[in-house]
Protein backbone atom coordinates (compact mmCIF):
# COMPACT_ATOMS: atom_id res chain seq x y z
CA UNK A 1 0.00 0.00 0.00
CA UNK A 2 1.47 3.32 -1.09
CA UNK A 3 1.98 5.92 1.62
CA UNK A 4 0.94 9.55 1.29
CA UNK A 5 4.33 10.48 2.72
CA UNK A 6 5.75 9.36 -0.62
CA UNK A 7 3.92 12.32 -2.21
CA UNK A 8 4.96 14.90 0.37
CA UNK A 9 2.03 14.66 2.82
CA UNK A 10 1.50 13.45 6.39
CA UNK A 11 -0.89 10.59 7.09
CA UNK A 12 -3.57 12.37 9.14
CA UNK A 13 -6.80 10.53 8.33
CA UNK A 14 -7.59 7.15 9.88
CA UNK A 15 -6.98 4.07 7.69
CA UNK A 16 -9.87 1.88 8.76
CA UNK A 17 -11.90 1.05 5.63
CA UNK A 18 -11.77 -2.26 3.77
CA UNK A 19 -13.03 -3.30 0.33
CA UNK A 20 -16.58 -3.98 1.56
CA UNK A 21 -16.73 -0.61 3.34
CA UNK A 22 -15.62 1.21 0.19
CA UNK A 23 -18.06 -0.63 -2.07
CA UNK A 24 -20.98 -0.06 0.31
CA UNK A 25 -20.01 3.60 0.56
CA UNK A 26 -20.16 3.88 -3.23
CA UNK A 27 -23.50 2.07 -3.43
CA UNK A 28 -25.01 4.32 -0.79
CA UNK A 29 -23.61 7.40 -2.58
CA UNK A 30 -25.30 6.26 -5.81
CA UNK A 31 -28.44 5.17 -3.87
CA UNK A 32 -29.77 1.75 -4.99
CA UNK A 33 -33.25 3.30 -5.29
CA UNK A 34 -32.07 6.57 -6.88
CA UNK A 35 -34.30 6.13 -9.97
CA UNK A 36 -37.38 6.36 -7.72
CA UNK A 37 -36.88 10.12 -7.38
CA UNK A 38 -36.13 11.01 -11.02
CA UNK A 39 -38.00 8.24 -12.85
CA UNK A 40 -40.62 10.59 -14.28
CA UNK A 41 -38.07 13.02 -15.67
CA UNK A 42 -35.96 10.30 -17.29
CA UNK A 43 -39.03 8.50 -18.68
CA UNK A 44 -40.41 11.66 -20.24
CA UNK A 45 -37.12 12.92 -21.68
CA UNK A 46 -36.22 9.47 -23.11
CA UNK A 47 -39.51 8.89 -24.86
CA UNK A 48 -40.28 6.02 -22.50
CA UNK A 49 -36.93 4.28 -23.11
CA UNK A 50 -35.82 4.78 -19.55
CA UNK A 51 -33.86 1.51 -19.31
CA UNK A 52 -31.89 2.44 -22.45
CA UNK A 53 -31.05 5.82 -20.93
CA UNK A 54 -29.58 4.06 -17.90
CA UNK A 55 -27.64 1.60 -20.05
CA UNK A 56 -26.04 4.49 -21.96
CA UNK A 57 -25.36 6.24 -18.67
CA UNK A 58 -23.65 3.07 -17.45
CA UNK A 59 -21.44 2.94 -20.55
CA UNK A 60 -20.38 6.57 -20.03
CA UNK A 61 -19.63 5.98 -16.36
CA UNK A 62 -17.92 2.61 -16.94
CA UNK A 63 -15.15 4.22 -18.99
CA UNK A 64 -14.77 6.87 -16.28
CA UNK A 65 -14.61 4.20 -13.56
CA UNK A 66 -11.83 2.39 -15.43
CA UNK A 67 -9.88 5.64 -15.75
CA UNK A 68 -10.44 6.37 -12.06
CA UNK A 69 -9.07 2.92 -11.22
CA UNK A 70 -5.89 3.62 -13.20
CA UNK A 71 -5.27 6.98 -11.52
CA UNK A 72 -6.18 5.71 -8.04
CA UNK A 73 -3.43 3.11 -8.42
CA UNK A 74 -0.91 5.77 -9.43
CA UNK A 75 -1.92 8.42 -6.86
CA UNK A 76 -3.64 6.83 -3.81
CA UNK A 77 -4.58 10.11 -2.12
CA UNK A 78 -7.70 12.05 -1.19
CA UNK A 79 -8.87 14.64 -3.67
CA UNK A 80 -10.39 12.55 -6.48
CA UNK A 81 -10.03 14.04 -9.97
CA UNK A 82 -8.39 17.17 -8.51
CA UNK A 83 -5.43 15.04 -7.43
CA UNK A 84 -5.38 12.92 -10.59
CA UNK A 85 -5.45 15.84 -13.04
CA UNK A 86 -3.03 17.88 -10.92
CA UNK A 87 -0.41 15.14 -10.70
CA UNK A 88 -1.20 13.43 -13.99
CA UNK A 89 -1.10 16.63 -16.10
CA UNK A 90 -0.16 19.77 -14.15
CA UNK A 91 -1.12 21.51 -10.90
CA UNK A 92 -3.09 24.34 -12.62
CA UNK A 93 -5.12 21.76 -14.56
CA UNK A 94 -5.74 19.96 -11.27
CA UNK A 95 -7.10 23.19 -9.82
CA UNK A 96 -9.52 23.56 -12.75
CA UNK A 97 -10.58 19.91 -12.44
CA UNK A 98 -11.11 20.36 -8.71
CA UNK A 99 -13.05 23.57 -9.34
CA UNK A 100 -15.25 21.82 -11.92
CA UNK A 101 -16.08 18.87 -9.68
CA UNK A 102 -16.71 21.24 -6.77
CA UNK A 103 -19.82 22.29 -8.71
CA UNK A 104 -20.90 18.66 -8.41
CA UNK A 105 -19.74 17.97 -4.86
CA UNK A 106 -20.92 21.22 -3.28
CA UNK A 107 -24.36 21.03 -4.89
CA UNK A 108 -24.99 17.29 -4.49
CA UNK A 109 -25.73 17.47 -0.73
CA UNK A 110 -27.96 20.51 -1.34
CA UNK A 111 -29.87 18.67 -4.08
CA UNK A 112 -30.32 15.58 -1.93
CA UNK A 113 -31.54 17.57 1.05
CA UNK A 114 -33.97 19.49 -1.14
CA UNK A 115 -35.47 16.36 -2.73
CA UNK A 116 -35.85 14.61 0.62
CA UNK A 117 -37.26 17.67 2.39
CA UNK A 118 -39.80 18.25 -0.36
CA UNK A 119 -40.92 14.64 -0.09
CA UNK A 120 -41.24 14.81 3.70
CA UNK A 121 -43.22 18.04 3.43
CA UNK A 122 -45.73 16.25 1.20
CA UNK A 123 -46.31 13.70 4.00
CA UNK A 124 -46.20 16.16 6.90
CA UNK A 125 -47.28 19.50 5.38
CA UNK A 126 -47.39 21.10 8.82
CA UNK A 127 -43.57 21.07 8.90
CA UNK A 128 -42.16 23.41 6.21
CA UNK A 129 -39.65 22.14 3.67
CA UNK A 130 -36.87 24.36 5.01
CA UNK A 131 -37.32 22.89 8.51
CA UNK A 132 -36.90 19.34 7.23
CA UNK A 133 -33.80 20.46 5.34
CA UNK A 134 -32.21 21.94 8.45
CA UNK A 135 -32.93 18.75 10.40
CA UNK A 136 -31.31 16.54 7.74
CA UNK A 137 -28.20 18.76 7.57
CA UNK A 138 -27.72 18.81 11.34
CA UNK A 139 -28.18 15.04 11.67
CA UNK A 140 -25.65 14.21 8.95
CA UNK A 141 -23.12 16.74 10.24
CA UNK A 142 -23.19 15.19 13.70
CA UNK A 143 -22.69 11.66 12.30
CA UNK A 144 -19.86 12.66 9.94
CA UNK A 145 -18.04 14.66 12.59
CA UNK A 146 -17.87 11.57 14.82
CA UNK A 147 -15.50 9.73 12.48
CA UNK A 148 -15.45 7.68 9.29
CA UNK A 149 -16.15 4.42 11.15
CA UNK A 150 -19.44 5.83 12.43
CA UNK A 151 -20.36 6.82 8.87
CA UNK A 152 -19.43 3.33 7.62
CA UNK A 153 -21.65 1.61 10.22
CA UNK A 154 -24.63 3.80 9.35
CA UNK A 155 -24.22 3.20 5.61
CA UNK A 156 -24.36 -0.59 6.08
CA UNK A 157 -27.71 -0.32 7.88
CA UNK A 158 -29.14 2.10 5.31
CA UNK A 159 -28.03 -0.05 2.38
CA UNK A 160 -29.84 -3.08 3.80
CA UNK A 161 -33.01 -1.04 4.29
CA UNK A 162 -32.94 0.37 0.74
CA UNK A 163 -32.41 -3.07 -0.79
CA UNK A 164 -35.34 -4.44 1.24
CA UNK A 165 -37.68 -1.74 -0.11
CA UNK A 166 -36.43 -2.34 -3.65
CA UNK A 167 -37.02 -6.08 -3.29
CA UNK A 168 -40.61 -5.45 -2.17
CA UNK A 169 -41.27 -3.22 -5.19
CA UNK A 170 -39.77 -5.69 -7.66
CA UNK A 171 -41.74 -8.64 -6.27
CA UNK A 172 -45.02 -6.71 -6.29
CA UNK A 173 -44.23 -5.27 -9.72
CA UNK A 174 -43.49 -8.64 -11.31
CA UNK A 175 -46.68 -10.09 -9.77
CA UNK A 176 -48.64 -7.15 -11.22
CA UNK A 177 -47.19 -7.85 -14.66
CA UNK A 178 -48.19 -11.51 -14.45
CA UNK A 179 -51.72 -10.33 -13.59
CA UNK A 180 -51.93 -8.37 -16.84
CA UNK A 181 -51.37 -4.85 -15.47
CA UNK A 182 -48.60 -4.07 -17.96
CA UNK A 183 -49.20 -0.98 -20.13
CA UNK A 184 -46.42 -1.51 -22.70
CA UNK A 185 -44.59 -4.25 -24.58
CA UNK A 186 -41.75 -6.01 -22.74
CA UNK A 187 -39.00 -4.30 -24.79
CA UNK A 188 -40.49 -0.77 -24.77
CA UNK A 189 -38.21 0.47 -21.94
CA UNK A 190 -35.20 -0.44 -24.11
CA UNK A 191 -36.39 0.56 -27.58
CA UNK A 192 -39.48 2.33 -28.94
CA UNK A 193 -39.41 3.00 -32.69
CA UNK A 194 -42.01 5.74 -32.31
CA UNK A 195 -39.87 7.93 -30.04
CA UNK A 196 -36.30 6.82 -30.65
CA UNK A 197 -33.54 9.22 -31.66
CA UNK A 198 -29.95 9.43 -30.42
CA UNK A 199 -30.45 13.06 -29.40
CA UNK A 200 -33.44 12.12 -27.24
CA UNK A 201 -31.72 9.15 -25.61
CA UNK A 202 -28.42 10.92 -24.93
CA UNK A 203 -30.31 13.92 -23.57
CA UNK A 204 -32.11 11.60 -21.15
CA UNK A 205 -28.82 9.89 -20.32
CA UNK A 206 -27.43 13.26 -19.21
CA UNK A 207 -30.12 13.20 -16.50
CA UNK A 208 -29.88 9.47 -15.77
CA UNK A 209 -26.15 9.71 -15.01
CA UNK A 210 -27.13 11.62 -11.85
CA UNK A 211 -27.98 8.23 -10.36
CA UNK A 212 -24.47 6.93 -11.09
CA UNK A 213 -22.57 9.87 -9.62
CA UNK A 214 -21.06 8.64 -6.39
CA UNK A 215 -18.86 5.76 -7.47
CA UNK A 216 -16.13 8.40 -7.86
CA UNK A 217 -16.67 9.45 -4.25
CA UNK A 218 -14.87 6.25 -3.25
CA UNK A 219 -11.65 7.82 -4.52
CA UNK A 220 -11.91 10.60 -1.92
CA UNK A 221 -11.42 7.95 0.79
CA UNK A 222 -8.02 6.83 -0.54
CA UNK A 223 -6.24 7.95 2.63
CA UNK A 224 -8.74 6.05 4.79
CA UNK A 225 -8.37 2.81 2.79
CA UNK A 226 -6.45 0.21 4.82
CA UNK A 227 -5.77 -2.10 1.87
CA UNK A 228 -3.68 -1.77 -1.31
CA UNK A 229 -4.51 1.04 -3.75
CA UNK A 230 -5.75 -1.42 -6.37
CA UNK A 231 -8.70 -2.27 -4.13
CA UNK A 232 -9.90 1.31 -4.45
CA UNK A 233 -10.38 0.98 -8.21
CA UNK A 234 -11.96 -2.45 -7.91
CA UNK A 235 -14.42 -1.11 -5.32
CA UNK A 236 -15.45 1.67 -7.73
CA UNK A 237 -16.04 -0.73 -10.60
CA UNK A 238 -17.90 -3.25 -8.42
CA UNK A 239 -20.18 -0.59 -6.91
CA UNK A 240 -20.94 0.85 -10.34
CA UNK A 241 -21.76 -2.56 -11.82
CA UNK A 242 -24.08 -3.54 -8.96
CA UNK A 243 -25.85 -0.17 -8.97
CA UNK A 244 -26.32 -0.30 -12.75
CA UNK A 245 -27.93 -3.73 -12.57
CA UNK A 246 -30.35 -2.50 -9.90
CA UNK A 247 -31.15 0.70 -11.85
CA UNK A 248 -31.94 -1.10 -15.11
CA UNK A 249 -34.09 -3.78 -13.46
CA UNK A 250 -36.21 -1.41 -11.38
CA UNK A 251 -36.75 1.13 -14.18
CA UNK A 252 -37.59 -1.64 -16.64
CA UNK A 253 -40.31 -3.02 -14.34
CA UNK A 254 -41.63 0.44 -13.52
CA UNK A 255 -41.70 1.53 -17.18
CA UNK A 256 -43.92 -1.46 -18.02
CA UNK A 257 -46.43 -0.44 -15.32
CA UNK A 258 -46.80 3.32 -15.89
CA UNK A 259 -50.57 3.83 -15.59
CA UNK A 260 -50.82 6.82 -17.97
CA UNK A 261 -47.94 6.71 -20.44
CA UNK A 262 -49.24 9.52 -22.65
CA UNK A 263 -49.51 11.96 -19.75
CA UNK A 264 -46.05 11.11 -18.45
CA UNK A 265 -44.49 11.43 -21.91
CA UNK A 266 -46.13 14.86 -22.12
CA UNK A 267 -44.38 15.88 -18.91
CA UNK A 268 -47.32 15.59 -16.51
CA UNK A 269 -46.80 14.35 -12.94
CA UNK A 270 -43.05 13.86 -13.25
CA UNK A 271 -42.17 14.18 -9.54
CA UNK A 272 -44.66 11.51 -8.38
CA UNK A 273 -44.41 9.23 -11.42
CA UNK A 274 -42.66 6.33 -9.70
CA UNK A 275 -44.87 6.48 -6.62
CA UNK A 276 -48.03 6.59 -8.78
CA UNK A 277 -46.72 3.59 -10.67
CA UNK A 278 -46.02 1.72 -7.43
CA UNK A 279 -49.53 2.51 -6.19
CA UNK A 280 -50.99 1.22 -9.46
CA UNK A 281 -48.97 -2.00 -9.17
CA UNK A 282 -49.59 -2.86 -5.54
CA UNK A 283 -51.81 -0.30 -3.86
CA UNK A 284 -51.37 3.02 -2.05
CA UNK A 285 -49.23 1.45 0.67
CA UNK A 286 -46.49 0.61 -1.85
CA UNK A 287 -46.49 4.15 -3.23
CA UNK A 288 -46.11 5.58 0.27
CA UNK A 289 -43.37 3.06 1.16
CA UNK A 290 -41.34 3.97 -1.94
CA UNK A 291 -41.78 7.71 -1.37
CA UNK A 292 -40.73 7.57 2.30
CA UNK A 293 -37.78 5.31 1.44
CA UNK A 294 -36.67 7.84 -1.21
CA UNK A 295 -36.87 10.71 1.26
CA UNK A 296 -34.79 8.92 3.88
CA UNK A 297 -32.30 7.53 1.36
CA UNK A 298 -31.67 10.88 -0.30
CA UNK A 299 -31.93 13.08 2.80
CA UNK A 300 -29.95 10.93 5.20
CA UNK A 301 -27.99 8.01 3.71
CA UNK A 302 -26.94 9.54 0.37
CA UNK A 303 -26.36 13.06 1.67
CA UNK A 304 -24.36 11.61 4.58
CA UNK A 305 -21.74 10.11 2.27
CA UNK A 306 -21.95 13.07 -0.13
CA UNK A 307 -21.04 15.41 2.71
CA UNK A 308 -18.14 13.14 3.68
CA UNK A 309 -16.80 13.02 0.10
CA UNK A 310 -17.09 16.77 -0.39
CA UNK A 311 -15.26 17.49 2.85
CA UNK A 312 -12.36 15.27 1.68
CA UNK A 313 -12.12 17.18 -1.59
CA UNK A 314 -12.03 20.51 0.26
CA UNK A 315 -9.45 19.06 2.65
CA UNK A 316 -7.18 17.95 -0.21
CA UNK A 317 -7.35 21.31 -2.02
CA UNK A 318 -6.82 23.26 1.20
CA UNK A 319 -3.85 21.08 2.15
CA UNK A 320 -2.26 22.17 -1.13
CA UNK A 321 -3.05 25.83 -0.34
CA UNK A 322 -5.54 26.09 -3.21
CA UNK A 323 -8.39 26.76 -0.79
CA UNK A 324 -8.34 28.48 2.64
CA UNK A 325 -6.01 26.57 4.98
CA UNK A 326 -8.53 26.24 7.83
CA UNK A 327 -10.37 23.65 5.69
CA UNK A 328 -7.38 21.31 6.08
CA UNK A 329 -7.77 20.99 9.87
CA UNK A 330 -8.22 17.39 11.04
CA UNK A 331 -9.97 16.60 14.33
CA UNK A 332 -7.31 15.18 16.70
CA UNK A 333 -9.60 12.48 18.12
CA UNK A 334 -11.99 11.52 15.32
CA UNK A 335 -9.41 12.15 12.57
CA UNK A 336 -11.83 13.67 10.08
CA UNK A 337 -11.53 17.03 8.25
CA UNK A 338 -13.86 18.69 10.71
CA UNK A 339 -13.78 22.28 9.41
CA UNK A 340 -14.40 21.10 5.86
CA UNK A 341 -17.34 19.03 7.13
CA UNK A 342 -18.86 22.08 8.83
CA UNK A 343 -18.22 24.19 5.71
CA UNK A 344 -20.15 21.73 3.52
CA UNK A 345 -23.00 21.78 6.04
CA UNK A 346 -23.09 25.59 5.97
CA UNK A 347 -23.19 25.71 2.16
CA UNK A 348 -25.97 23.10 2.10
CA UNK A 349 -28.00 25.07 4.63
CA UNK A 350 -27.72 28.40 2.82
CA UNK A 351 -28.31 27.07 -0.69
CA UNK A 352 -30.86 24.49 0.38
CA UNK A 353 -33.08 26.92 2.26
CA UNK A 354 -32.78 29.38 -0.63
CA UNK A 355 -33.82 26.81 -3.23
CA UNK A 356 -36.88 25.77 -1.21
CA UNK A 357 -38.40 29.03 -2.42
CA UNK A 358 -37.40 28.45 -6.08
CA UNK A 359 -39.95 26.57 -8.19
CA UNK A 360 -37.53 24.71 -10.48
CA UNK A 361 -34.77 24.28 -7.92
CA UNK A 362 -34.48 20.48 -8.15
CA UNK A 363 -34.28 20.44 -11.96
CA UNK A 364 -31.69 23.23 -12.06
CA UNK A 365 -29.52 21.69 -9.33
CA UNK A 366 -29.64 18.28 -11.04
CA UNK A 367 -28.42 19.67 -14.35
CA UNK A 368 -25.64 21.70 -12.70
CA UNK A 369 -24.44 18.71 -10.67
CA UNK A 370 -24.22 16.59 -13.81
CA UNK A 371 -22.44 19.31 -15.79
CA UNK A 372 -19.77 19.76 -13.12
CA UNK A 373 -19.12 16.04 -12.81
CA UNK A 374 -19.01 15.37 -16.56
CA UNK A 375 -16.60 18.26 -17.16
CA UNK A 376 -14.25 17.01 -14.45
CA UNK A 377 -14.42 13.47 -15.83
CA UNK A 378 -13.31 14.78 -19.23
CA UNK A 379 -10.10 16.04 -17.61
CA UNK A 380 -9.74 12.70 -15.81
CA UNK A 381 -9.55 10.86 -19.14
CA UNK A 382 -6.98 13.33 -20.44
CA UNK A 383 -4.92 12.79 -17.27
CA UNK A 384 -4.78 9.01 -17.87
CA UNK A 385 -3.41 9.48 -21.39
CA UNK A 386 -0.88 12.14 -20.34
CA UNK A 387 0.38 10.33 -17.24
CA UNK A 388 0.66 6.82 -18.64
CA UNK A 389 0.93 7.03 -22.43
CA UNK A 390 2.79 10.34 -22.85
CA UNK A 391 5.01 10.58 -19.76
CA UNK A 392 5.25 6.92 -18.86
CA UNK A 393 5.44 5.72 -22.48
CA UNK A 394 3.10 2.88 -21.57
CA UNK A 395 2.41 0.24 -24.19
CA UNK A 396 -0.77 -0.90 -22.46
CA UNK A 397 -2.88 0.77 -25.12
CA UNK A 398 -6.28 -0.50 -23.99
CA UNK A 399 -6.41 0.94 -20.42
CA UNK A 400 -4.14 3.93 -21.05
CA UNK A 401 -5.31 5.16 -24.47
CA UNK A 402 -8.35 3.38 -25.92
CA UNK A 403 -10.53 3.44 -22.77
CA UNK A 404 -9.92 7.12 -21.85
CA UNK A 405 -10.31 8.31 -25.46
CA UNK A 406 -13.65 6.52 -25.89
CA UNK A 407 -14.74 7.67 -22.43
CA UNK A 408 -13.90 11.26 -23.34
CA UNK A 409 -15.90 11.06 -26.58
CA UNK A 410 -18.99 9.57 -24.91
CA UNK A 411 -18.98 12.14 -22.10
CA UNK A 412 -18.43 15.01 -24.51
CA UNK A 413 -21.57 13.97 -26.40
CA UNK A 414 -23.55 13.71 -23.15
CA UNK A 415 -22.41 17.20 -22.07
CA UNK A 416 -23.27 18.55 -25.52
CA UNK A 417 -26.82 17.25 -25.16
CA UNK A 418 -27.28 18.59 -21.61
CA UNK A 419 -29.77 21.34 -20.82
CA UNK A 420 -28.83 24.78 -22.14
CA UNK A 421 -29.28 26.33 -18.68
CA UNK A 422 -26.74 23.88 -17.24
CA UNK A 423 -24.30 24.61 -20.05
CA UNK A 424 -24.51 28.37 -19.47
CA UNK A 425 -24.36 28.30 -15.68
CA UNK A 426 -21.71 25.58 -15.68
CA UNK A 427 -19.71 27.62 -18.17
CA UNK A 428 -19.91 30.65 -15.89
CA UNK A 429 -18.66 28.54 -12.97
CA UNK A 430 -15.69 27.32 -15.01
CA UNK A 431 -14.95 30.88 -16.16
CA UNK A 432 -14.86 32.03 -12.53
CA UNK A 433 -12.43 29.23 -11.72
CA UNK A 434 -10.22 30.27 -14.64
CA UNK A 435 -10.22 33.88 -13.46
CA UNK A 436 -9.23 32.78 -9.93
CA UNK A 437 -6.41 30.69 -11.39
CA UNK A 438 -5.13 33.64 -13.45
CA UNK A 439 -5.28 36.00 -10.47
CA UNK A 440 -3.43 33.54 -8.23
CA UNK A 441 -0.76 32.99 -10.86
CA UNK A 442 -0.30 36.75 -11.42
CA UNK A 443 0.32 37.17 -7.68
CA UNK A 444 2.95 34.46 -7.56
CA UNK A 445 0.60 31.84 -6.11
CA UNK A 446 0.44 29.49 -9.07
CA UNK A 447 -0.84 26.09 -7.87
CA UNK A 448 2.02 23.82 -6.86
CA UNK A 449 1.80 20.27 -5.47
CA UNK A 450 4.33 18.72 -3.05
CA UNK A 451 6.97 16.77 -4.96
CA UNK A 452 7.02 13.02 -4.87
CA UNK A 453 9.70 11.64 -2.55
CA UNK A 454 11.74 8.89 -4.13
Amino acid sequence: MSSVEQFGYRQELQRSLGFADLMIYGLIFMVPIAPFGIFGTVFSSSGGMVALAYVIGLVAMAFSALSYAQMARAFPMAGSVYTYAGRGIAAPVGFLAGWAILLDYLLVPTLLYLVASTAMNSFVPGVPTWAWLIAFVLLNTVVNSRGIQMTARITRIMLAAELAVLAVFLVVGVVALTQGKGTAGPLAPLYDSGTFSWTVVFGAASVAVLSFLGFDGISTLAEENREDAGRLGRAMIAALALAAALFVVQTWVAALLVPDRAALLAGQGLDDAFYDTASYAGGAWLGVLCAVATAIAWGFANSLVAQAATSRLLFAMARDRQLPSFLARVHPQHRVPVNATFAVAAVSLVLGVGFTFYADGIALLSSLVNFGAMTAFLLLHVAVVVHYAVRGRSRAWLPHVVVPVIGFAVLAFVVYNAKVAAQWLGGVWLAVGLVILIVLSSRGRKPVLPKEVS
